[in-house]
């Protein structure tokens, strides 16, 4: 039967709860056990699918078309196994599910009741994670932190499995301590209050991960080993990284994972991070830089950057750049900047490759057909991911192809349609559902087949001629546009073979100009990187030496 480790957060939100339960799935997995892991998120929407990513964070999505919170990504990067609708959930699934079942009377007439009713049925979907995927460990993190209204329902759920199966189940409370920098100490009262709300609700944690700008050190372990009822060497260290793949390494400094084992009663089968900790090894020593200029728009949030809009992709550049021993530096660009300022345009020029992600929506969208302009006459590397694709299309066809009224249909009122070239424009199915307002989890999602032109720089990435990818749009390249585009050199060199919808469009005679239709980032891993971002990253790399040769020699 599987064990279930519950991981909450305290004191504040961004405390790093996903990468922490990622990475004590990475440490059991290397003792030889099979795991799994469940997000939770306490709010009502029913999937993440209609969040805004600047309020949100990346809405991340899994191969069976699940929109779903980047931590799955986390998951599923550090595991290196795909998840499914299985591994998330949310408030509004579970209300969901409870009001269905009391209106087809499967509570037998009994009155329906929040706090015995709710939690069974989010127990009901933890356990199913375990049986379904005969995973020895799951382990479950509980958006929000200890104290909010909105989790109390979760808490109440780990708290009655607790009681249940008192050998099964543990709980880890990821806590911060801020060091003040006019006092010169690390504070450990914010975490004691934290543990006391987790207390209140009825839960003693087994494990305190304490985040902070350094290690723990051991006056601080004792003193909240007395205040929250938690042995000294079950206080594990957290300390900033560099880069999240050094997190299971750093816990292993604290035994976490013989710890865990220890509560348990059981064995460890095989302690092997061999592989994770020559990647975090590596990381450090990589001194060969690649600058890589992301044009964006969800990521200008007042004064400060919000870089879990695009997190997938991030993780994915990096991952091609360490394994071509590259150190990625990525700068954020603002679409608007290029439409206010078109001598602006010239600063791509100090990158060695511009990535266009994905999004939604018409704000700065000439700015960053603009910037797409400038890479593809100035022979930079050019990325488009979803939506870089499409508006790569849109720039081609207006500024080659001789089609100034070239758009997108998802730009344009029905009003001035007829005067227009939507050499984008909604897919066929979709259409019914945007005049019905039916906006969610409706999408053209998931994983889906695609087969690439033989020779092509898409094949020659990836070594095979059929894929599958996942996807997240409701637009899609105007096939009717199709043979003017090929016949300028803008190639479709992935098609899918059932629909025929373009997949992937490479330009002819350029170092690199490519775009997906779907999003190639969602399935990078550390130690697997995507194909196309090592084409890529390769193609900035050449860039970047040419550019320091030139430099040397005057």
């Amino acid at each position: 039967m599987a064990r279930y480790i519950f991981v909450a957060g305290g004191v504040m939100s961004g405390v790093g709860k996903g990468v922490a339960t990622a990475s004590i799935g990475k440490i059991l997995q290397s003792k030889g056990y099979k795991v799994s892991a469940l997000k939770i998120d306490p709010y009502v929407n029913v999937d993440a699918g209609t969040m805004n990513p600047l309020e949100h964070g990346e809405i991340f999505v899994t191969d069976d078309g699940t929109e779903c919170d980047q931590d799955i990504g986390n998951y599923e990067r550090f595991l290196n196994q795909n998840f499914s609708s299985l591994n998330y959930m949310t408030t509004g699934q579970v209300y969901q599910a409870v009001i269905n079942r009391e209106r087809s009377l499967e509570y037998k007439g009994k009155t329906v009741e929040v706090f015995l009713h709710i939690p069974e049925e989010i127990i009901s979907r933890i356990e199913r994670v375990g049986k379904e995927t005969k995973a020895d460990f799951v382990l479950i993190e509980v958006g929000g932190t200890v104290g909010d209204y909105q989790n109390v329902l979760f808490l109440e759920a780990g708290r009655m499995m607790k009681r249940r199966m008192p050998d099964r189940v543990l709980f880890a409370l990821v806590t911060y301590l801020p060091v003040l920098s006019n006092v010169g100490e690390m504070k450990t009262k914010p975490t004691q209050h934290a543990v006391r709300f987790l207390n209140a609700a009825g839960i003693q944690p087994d494990f305190i991960i304490a985040r902070s700008v350094v290690s723990v050190d051991e006056p601080r372990k004792q003193k909240l080993s007395d205040f929250c009822n938690v042995e000294s060497e079950d206080i594990i260290s957290a300390p900033d990284v560099n880069f999240i793949y050094e997190v299971p390494v750093n816990f292993e400094k604290d035994h976490l994972g013989e710890r865990i084992l220890e509560k348990f009663k059981i064995t460890s089968k095989g302690e092997d991070l061999k592989d994770w900790k020559k990647l975090a090894h590596s990381i450090g020593i990589i001194k060969k830089c690649v600058k890589i200029g992301i044009v964006g728009k969800y990521f200008e949030t007042g004064d400060f950057t919000l870089m879990d809009s695009y997190i997938s992709v991030i993780e994915a550049i990096k991952h091609a750049s360490w394994v071509l021993e590259g150190k990625p530096e990525i700068t954020w660009l603002s679409a608007q900047e290029y439409e206010n300022d078109a001598k602006a345009l010239a600063g791509l020029k100090r990158f060695d490759g511009i990535i266009v992600p994905g999004g939604f929506g018409n704000r700065g969208v000439e700015g960053k057909i603009k910037a797409i302009e400038f890479c593809r006459e100035n022979k930079i590397p050019y990325f488009g991911l979803c939506f870089g694709l499409q508006l790569a299309v849109i720039e081609f066809a207006r500024n080659v192809c001789g089609l100034p009224n070239a758009t997108s249909s998802e730009f344009v009122t029905s009003q001035n349609k007829e005067s227009l070239d939507l050499v984008i424009d909604v897919m066929e199915e979709q259409k019914e559902l945007l005049k019905e307002k039916r906006y969610g989890g409706t999408m053209r999602l998931g994983a889906y087949s695609c087969s690439l032109l033989n020779k092509s720089i898409a094949q020659e990435a990836y070594h095979v001629k059929n894929v599958s990818e996942r996807h997240r749009h409701r637009y899609e390249v105007n096939n009717k546009y199709m043979e003017k585009l090929e016949r300028k050199g803008f190639l479709a060199s992935g098609v899918n073979p059932e629909s025929k919808l373009v997949e992937i469009m490479e330009l002819k005679g350029h170092p690199f100009f490519l775009g997906t239709q779907f999003h190639p980032e969602f399935k990078s891993r550390p130690l697997a990187p995507h194909p196309l971002f090592l084409s890529f990253i390769e193609a900035a790399l050449r860039v970047s030496k040419a550019r320091s040769l030139h430099a040397k020699n005057g």
